[in-house]
């Protein structure tokens, strides 16, 4: 039976929100918490690791910030051969993540970015109704809470989660989740989409606005780095990417200055 690391990356004061997975039925699943806090164990830690199977729950706390910076040491510490990464919102589709690692070794994927519902058991997007495969072009909506990755592939791969981008960073607090799987794909790493619900995520995501000039600005930014080296398909993948958002949070003006970014 293939093992598995559930990484949470939380902040110190949000520790008391997760929702740890069925660990007592699954001897051999775990749990790495990255918090970003200071040097010393927050002691609101204490209260996780009281469970019959807390000896599974490995707390590692880190200075400074940045949420990328957390996903990296959660890759770097994982001890499962599969990782499932997790914010403190998220609570897991035990049935799915089983399904998708059964997928994942028979396909010998090294990454499956799967599907997420709301509360109300709604999916959280629109998703395709077949697996494909990853590429620059079709993984921009990714969500952190999709990715099921085989460790030992991806440490392989060299690829790791681009600090410069993600919640925490100043402008560019978006797209940390497209760029890792873009540089997967730039490496010939086999990813695929697989349309199999992992987890349940809220309906508000730092990831879904676009109400303001310093999200249009994130987000073409997030092109740049995707295609960097090439000077034309930027703004080609902004304006692919920005039609399909007017008159849902983008208006003709926006599109335009998304794909200049301005």
């Amino acid at each position: 039976m293939a093992s598995l690391t559930f990484g949470y990356s939380t902040l110190a004061d949000r520790l008391g929100n997760i929702q740890l997975p069925n660990l007592k039925d699954h001897p051999d699943w775990d749990v790495l918490i990255t918090v970003q806090s200071g040097t010393a164990l927050p002691p609101s830690v204490e209260q996780l690791i009281k469970s019959p199977a807390g000896e599974r729950i490995k707390v590692m706390p880190f200075s400074g910030s940045g949420v990328t910076k957390l996903r990296n040491q959660v890759l770097a510490n994982a001890n499962g051969d599969y990782l499932i990464f997790a914010d403190d919102d998220i609570t897991f589709d035990e049935e799915g993540i089983l399904n998708a690692i059964e997928y994942m070794e028979d396909a010998e994927l090294a990454l499956l970015l799967g599907q997420a519902v709301d509360e109300t058991g709604t999916l959280r997007k629109s998703y395709p109704i077949k697996p494909q495969r990853l590429n620059k072009l079709n993984s921009g909506k990714a969500a952190t809470y999709e990715m099921l990755v085989n460790t030992k592939a991806i440490k392989l791969s060299g690829v790791s989660f681009d600090e410069s981008f993600g919640a925490g960073a100043e402008t560019t607090y978006l797209g940390d989740e497209y760029i890792f799987i873009a540089d997967l794909v730039s490496k010939g790493v086999n990813c695929y989409f697989v349309p199999i619900t992992l987890a349940t995520h809220p309906t508000d995501s730092s990831g879904s606005g676009w109400g303001t000039t310093a999200d249009r600005k994130a987000r073409a930014l997030i092109f740049d780095r995707v295609f960097q080296g090439n000077r034309t398909l930027p703004y080609l993948a902004r304006m692919g990417f920005g039609l399909r958002k007017l008159g849902k949070g983008l208006t003709f003006k926006s599109l335009l200055l998304f794909i200049l970014k301005r």
